[in-house]
């Protein structure tokens, strides 16, 4: 099987899938611990993401934080994102939320990313945001509204993206879709606090491409991982292509990054690069917009 997958990226690296497909796709990232960082740029990837309370939290000492910067410093991928925002601990929405606490820790987060010169900070945090059972959908939404916009203006202080995720409703009960995120983006009208689309998370609550192209330009981000098991693309051959070519449409210029489980990292991260060109320059080139 390894040497079948190897194969197959050694034929797609030495012949393209569409020579004449000279629009530009989506450069690709990965969603994985640093000490895996030579392994994705061998693999072709040139773009990292790694988790805020590994890199970056207010529980690190500065020690530790310099530590990071150096290990970011060396990296031969670009350590483009951090995710997690928030731990379960501080909650961002629903009655307990502890606005000053929110902001403190926030501000310690985007110092420290703009230090590291990590330009996006990924807002997922599912148990972050997860409402009490029978609290007012409606009114979480306009207080997580108006709490997001001063996260807004301590990221425009610290020059970084804070993009948030849709998350599927088995990981939280807020904000479950696309276009329920993609509306408290467009209620915020902050270009510090835009959206992350991801796809693996809108498959799980069957959400079609088209949402990608309502949202539009409000999208900085991507992430991808196939619907069963959150594995690598190609582990299931999970079709992709829709919700590229709905990128496509709307100009999309951000990267596309893989989240997702991984069993054998040497074999399925090499290979889940080779997938994703493949499928992207397909998109691309079939796409009439």
């Amino acid at each position: 099987m390894r040497t079948c997958l190897f194969a197959f990226v050694l034929l797609l690296q030495l012949f393209p899938v569409f020579s004449a497909s000279a629009q530009k796709i989506p450069k690709l990232g990965m969603i994985a611990p640093i000490a895996q960082d030579s392994l994705l740029h061998a693999s072709g990837f040139r773009m990292l993401g790694e988790s805020v309370g590994r890199m970056l939290s207010p529980k690190l000492t500065e020690a530790e934080f310099q530590a990071n910067l150096q290990k970011i410093k060396s990296a031969k991928t670009k350590v483009y994102v951090c995710n997690v925002l928030f731990p379960g601990n501080i909650k961002i929405a629903g009655p307990e939320v502890d606005e000053a606490r929110v902001l403190g820790y926030l501000d310690t987060v985007l110092q420290r990313a703009s230090r590291a010169n990590i330009p996006v900070i990924v807002l997922g945090s599912g148990g972050a945001r997860r409402l009490p059972d029978n609290y007012d959908e409606a009114l979480a939404t306009k207080e997580f509204t108006a709490l997001a916009g001063k996260m807004a203006k301590v990221a425009k202080k610290h020059d970084i993206t804070i993009a948030i995720e849709n998350l599927n409703s088995t990981e939280t009960n807020f904000l479950t879709t696309l276009q329920e995120a993609a509306e408290v983006v467009k209620r915020v009208d902050h270009p510090n606090f835009r959206l992350n689309a991801d796809i693996y998370h809108m498959m799980k609550e069957n959400e079609p491409p088209q949402h990608i192209k309502d949202a539009g330009k409000i999208i900085v981000y991507v992430e991808v991982a196939e619907k069963e098991g959150r594995t690598l693309p190609g582990v299931q051959g999970e079709d992709f292509r829709p919700y590229f070519s709905a990128l496509k449409a709307i100009g999309y210029k951000g990267p596309l990054f893989i989240e997702g489980s991984v069993k054998d990292p040497a074999t399925e991260i090499p290979y889940a690069h080779a997938y994703l060109t493949k499928q992207l320059k397909e998109a691309y080139a079939e796409s009439k917009q």
